[in-house]
């Protein structure tokens, strides 16, 4: 029988790669490690990589262990899911890799300015209601720009036409740089090295979506620090699902 929930947050509490403060405990106690990931956790100055959004951390500890000579942090608010990754990576004795339990919309609270390279966004929820909640908005974007370096990357990789869509329009009309875009990663992986990495770790749910017709699309782009950043005006067709096996709510079919 697997582990309950309030097993799994038990286990938790004394893993020492994972660190946990939700907004209750954030509002009032700083985060003193910010500035100093490298020197107080990984023991080394290799760039340090974010998943934002890591679930159960499969892509955090693939990355991990597929990169050894990059420092990897899995960030997400769901401490259950999070356990997965966090044992295994405790388990396979990686010390490159490391879990963050907090809200992404206070992110920039544990990171100090050029402290990271780059950001993964792994099949974010789309949030075709709310721009502001997309983890690809310019509203994400300027909180990213407080801790990524100058022209940092941003993988976004997705089965959302939605989100792939809005991302595209607001890469565009802020003319962020492009490094590589495909609305079928599998297929050009094949034959370019770029989409061959990030075709490399597939999680469970990606992959039960690619058995489903799903295509993958991945997108890779640059954040420079200066320039105004402006939200795309324009609809967009909305989804006909949120997520695996889970219809959408709204009646409409268009959003910004």
């Amino acid at each position: 029988m697997g582990k309950g929930k309030l097993a799994k947050f038990a286990d938790m509490e004394t893993y020492g790669n994972v660190f946990q403060y939700p907004y209750s405990v954030v509002e009032h106690v700083p985060f003193k490690m910010q500035g100093h990931w490298h020197e107080q956790y990984f023991g080394n100055q290799n760039p340090i990589v974010l998943e934002l959004g890591c679930g159960k951390g499969e892509y955090t500890v693939g990355l991990a262990k597929q990169y050894p000579d990059l420092n990897f942090v899995g960030v997400d608010i769901k401490g259950a899911r999070m356990w997965t990754g966090a044992t295994q990576a405790l388990q396979e004795g990686l010390k490159n890799v490391a879990f963050l339990r907090t809200n992404i919309e206070i992110i920039e609270r544990f990171f100090a300015p050029n402290e990271v390279q780059e950001i993964w966004l792994t099949f974010s929820d789309p949030q075709m209601k709310n721009s502001r909640k997309r983890l690809t908005s310019t509203y994400f974007m300027e909180r990213y720009r407080k801790f990524l370096v100058n022209d940092g990357i941003i993988h976004l990789k997705t089965d959302s036409n939605f989100l792939f869509t809005y991302t595209t329009y607001m890469v565009e009309h802020n003319r962020l740089p492009v490094d590589f875009r495909t609305t079928n990663l599998y297929d050009k992986a094949l034959n370019d090295s770029v989409a061959a990495t990030a075709a490399s770790i597939q999680t469970y749910y990606e992959s039960m979506w690619i058995a489903h017709g799903l295509d993958i699309k991945y997108m890779k782009f640059r954040l420079p620090h200066k320039g105004v950043l402006e939200e795309p005006d324009v609809e967009i067709p909305l989804d006909d699902y949120r997520s695996y096996h889970r219809d959408k709510r709204s009646s409409l079919s268009v959003s910004k």
